[in-house]
């Protein structure tokens, strides 16, 4: 096995997120893949409990170098029409909302009321100086979309902006209680608000409509972090040039993750904005799969260079490790941490 031996330490990723400099070269993934935690801890459990689930995802983490574990809170969702799982799923695959009756009709989760024990019990199996960071299940732009789908929505914003706006605060509100509820574990140090934004050349929704509908239940959510004494990181593909001001000076996000070569190369992305906010991750997905493992390892040593000195970095691809990048090539990048 070739990954990185190191005791996690989540002061390193803290101080990566405050924009200093950390003790040693850091790691940040958002999820990786079954052929990465198997190669790194071993076959994954079969048994359901979510404690048992979590244990194994923090020896995983652990296992790969990183110093916190990725975590969901409780099992909550957003009910949506049925989908056949695919590759890839139709932004208007289903429409379960598209008037007032459908609103009141729809089954919302109750994120109060929910589960969120596996918090409190993975303390047994934590390592004495990790974390975790527990991600949304789905973000407040994904879930509306997937609720009223893509083309509804976009006509909806004309036909009934009310309608919108009961929607997006009705999603908005349910996942506030989730990472408030969340932020109250002494268990976890990061709030990772996943929720994707943009196609490569714009915005999902206009900037004027992201700043309307979506924005301000991002401020309450980084607010809810940071009030708890919390880490809030953004993870959001897509194009976000026009809407860096706002991540950074209004929402007051401490880092964001999901970087493309055909959007902004992640080192352009911090020579803009490194220093103002911790720059996650950014070897390109498709980079990945297509170079070699020394091309790898030499573009990650580069950006570790590169912000050596002003740290607020810390190495990742740029969205994910999916199943169809091999692993060779993953530990390939992670590797270049520890020489």
């Amino acid at each position: 096995m070739n990954h990185v031996h190191r005791e996690p330490d989540f002061e390193n990723i803290r101080k990566v997120l405050r924009c200093q400099k950390p003790d040693r070269p850091t790691l940040f993934e958002f999820f990786m893949n079954p052929a990465v935690y198997e190669e790194a801890a071993g076959p994954m459990p079969t048994d359901p409990d979510p404690v048992v689930q979590l244990a194994y995802m923090v020896k995983a983490y652990a296992a790969c170098g990183y110093d916190y574990a990725n975590a969901y809170g409780c099992d909550l969702g957003f009910p949506t029409g049925e989908t056949t799982h695919k590759d890839t799923i139709s932004l208007n695959a289903h429409s379960l909302i598209q008037s007032w009756e459908d609103f009141e009709a729809y089954p919302w989760p109750d994120a109060k009321n929910a589960d969120y024990s596996r918090l409190e019990k993975i303390k047994a199996y934590l390592p004495p100086k990790m974390k975790l960071m527990t991600a949304g299940p789905g973000g407040l732009l994904e879930n509306v979309i997937s609720i009223v789908g893509y083309d509804t929505l976009c006509l909806m914003l004309y036909d009934d902006p009310e309608l919108v706006k009961a929607i997006f605060d009705r999603v908005g509100g349910i996942l506030l209680d989730y990472y408030e509820n969340c932020a109250q574990y002494d268990t976890v140090g990061i709030l990772m608000i996943n929720d994707d934004w943009g196609f490569n050349t714009q915005t999902m929704l206009s900037v004027a409509d992201m700043r309307k509908y979506v924005f301000p239940w991002h401020k309450k959510m980084v607010e809810a972090a940071h009030n708890a004494g919390k880490l809030a990181v953004l993870h959001s593909c897509g194009y976000m040039v026009d809407i860096m001001e706002d991540i950074i000076e209004d929402m007051k996000y401490d880092g964001r993750h999901s970087y493309e070569d055909n959007i902004i190369p992640v080192e352009e992305a911090y020579r803009r904005w490194g220093g103002r906010i911790a720059v996650l991750g950014g070897m390109d997905v498709d980079f990945l799969i297509r170079s070699d493992e020394e091309a790898i390892k030499a573009r990650a040593r580069n950006m570790l260079a590169l912000s050596e000195e002003k740290g607020g970095y810390a190495l990742s691809s740029g969205n994910s490790i999916p199943y169809y990048i091999p692993n060779e090539k993953y530990f390939a990048m992670t590797s270049v941490v520890a020489e």
